[in-house]
């Protein structure tokens, strides 16, 4: 089992106090002091964010995404930097993100993907090893249920994946592609995981595109990845764990 131990990141990273430890096969457990306390402030200006090539970008540039964003942004007269570049020390800026994330996703009204996701969540920043992202579930969700081969785990998904296994004809060039991009030591925003208490099962609330090219990669990835947790009794209520 990797040991828990106190880690400090550069000055553009929060420092983490906390590391992930894997307790079997499939069950990915905190462990060791807690880490630097986040808010839903943060996760709305992570969740609006994914990595996507070298550098870090933003749903923005995203197919899936960015005509949704573009047109909410537009709607609002909100620049583009309320996403890219998020000055969390703004309160109104930060109230903004979460009405967009509200219309987005669904958060405020706890509707969509967030449908039963407990309004007493805990965030807080941490950090977890390679092996503990093995133990990381997707969220119930067909597609993700699929590739995985039923387990919920990027790790068995990443084996699929070199198999050929290919869900609803979904394609895996993109995922295979950004495991290229993290083996050469890009960064990417953090994952957002949840749980029902720190020490018990994680599952990926945003990332999971990101997660399996991390599991794709896996003996290239660092030490630890920073990660934003968060945790609620109450989290089993949510439609998607």
């Amino acid at each position: 089992m990797p040991q828990a131990h106190a880690v400090d990141r550069a000055a553009d990273h929060p420092p983490v106090h906390a590391v992930f430890a894997v307790n079997g096969p499939a069950t990915a457990q905190v462990c060791g002091p807690s880490g630097r306390n986040g808010s839903e402030y943060e996760v709305a200006a992570v969740k609006q964010r994914s990595g996507n090539g070298r550098a870090v970008l933003t749903e923005l540039p995203s197919d899936r995404w960015k005509d949704d964003l573009r047109a909410l942004l537009e709607r609002a007269g909100l620049p583009d930097r309320v996403i890219t570049a998020p000055d969390l020390g703004d309160d109104a800026e930060n109230q903004a993100r979460l009405r967009l994330l509200t219309e987005h996703r669904g958060y405020g009204t706890r509707t969509e993907i967030f449908d039963g996701f407990p309004v007493d969540v805990r965030w807080q920043w941490m950090a977890i090893t390679p092996a503990g992202l093995a133990g990381v579930r997707y969220i119930q969700y067909d597609y993700w249920d699929e590739l995985s081969g039923g387990s919920r785990l990027a790790v068995d998904a990443a084996a699929r994946i070199h198999a050929g296994v290919a869900p609803f004809g979904v394609p895996n060039n993109g995922k295979l592609e950004m495991a290229q991009v993290v083996a050469s030591g890009a960064r990417f925003p953090p994952l957002i995981l949840v749980t029902t208490g720190f020490g018990d099962d994680l599952v990926v609330l945003e990332g999971h595109v990101r997660l399996t090219a991390f599991m794709l990669a896996r003996d290239q990835l660092p030490p630890e990845l920073e990660v934003l947790v968060g945790s609620s009794p109450a989290m089993t209520s949510w439609d998607c764990w």
